[in-house]
């Protein structure tokens, strides 16, 4: 398949895309989440959207993959206070906050001339597409919240042994130290019900490695979760049909946080699916296309 690749402006950043698909065909604005390089939307993923006669973008967020780095910002806040703050729905002092990492997904589609686009975002990608979805109302097609949360206040937290796994440095830095806790935390977030083979897995680590290996943007990024709170007052304002998909298995980002974006848009819909926690296995792929495709199909 052919992948069309450029650079789009958002302000003085560099915000790396690639795009695939019949420009004529309605788009689809893929965003992942913390960390997350646009490659953790696998190929196949995206050619199985494709093959619905879907227009499909993935890109790296600011701080991530061929995207601008914004290095050596930092807001030297302690983490455990800033934790406590948004267990409470409040907000916290960042380099930059989810609605700037929304505007850059403006920014990439005035870049691309396009109107609207259905938005589907991951996990962290999931908070910054609600966000966009409630400011950019008349941009957003319909709307997909996959392995989510809307961050409101006492929402059971992350269990300790993913949020750790996600959020602290592998002791050793060699580029085989790095590879492997990249591995040992696939397992430790991925799903129970479809395990990957650890040859697959580490062929995954060694790709991202090598494209962009980059942990300060991972700090950056959790700041930026941590900086906007609560969701909950963008999830009031979204108009557009969504979807909410979560895996009962998912305890980095719980199922309770799924459900608590699905009770707050109105007229959403929520897909549970057994064995599934914080990845996009591919024996649902087809599954979850299809959910996409039936939201989809409520705006033409």
């Amino acid at each position: 398949m052919d992948i069309r690749t450029g650079t789009a402006k958002s302000g003085e950043l560099d915000i790396y895309y690639e795009d695939m698909g019949d420009p004529n065909h309605p788009a689809v604005l893929l965003i992942m989440g913390l960390g997350a390089q646009l490659t953790f939307w696998r190929t196949g993923f995206c050619e199985r959207l494709v093959d619905h006669g879907l227009r499909v973008i993935r890109y790296d967020n600011r701080d991530v993959g061929l995207s601008s780095k914004l290095d050596g910002a930092r807001t030297g806040a302690k983490l455990l206070p800033r934790l406590a703050r948004t267990q409470l729905g409040l907000r916290n002092e960042a380099v930059y906050t989810l609605e700037n990492m929304a505007d850059d997904a403006a920014a990439l589609l005035d870049h691309l001339q396009i109107e609207k686009a259905h938005v589907v975002g991951a996990s962290m990608g999931g908070m910054i597409a609600q966000i966009f979805a409630a400011r950019y109302q008349q941009r957003t097609k319909t709307l997909a919240v996959v392995f989510s949360s809307n961050n409101q206040a006492m929402l059971p937290p992350p269990g300790f042994k993913q949020l750790q796994a996600v959020t602290t440095r592998p002791k050793d830095t060699s580029r085989e130290g790095v590879i492997a806790n990249t591995v040992a935390v696939s397992k430790i977030i991925g799903s129970p019900g479809y395990p990957v083979p650890d040859d697959q897995l580490r062929a995954q680590a060694i790709e991202g490695y090598d494209r962009s290996y980059y942990p300060a943007g991972v700090a950056r990024h959790f700041s930026a979760i941590l900086g906007s709170g609560s969701l909950l007052r963008y999830d009031k304002q979204i108009t557009a049909p969504t979807v909410v998909i979560h895996g009962r298995a998912d305890k980095l980002m719980r199922p309770s946080g799924g459900r608590a974006v699905a009770k707050a848009i109105r007229r959403s819909r929520l897909v549970l699916f057994d064995g599934m926690a914080h990845d996009l296995p591919e024996p649902l792929w087809d599954d979850i296309v299809g959910e996409l495709k039936t939201t989809f199909a409520e705006v033409p």
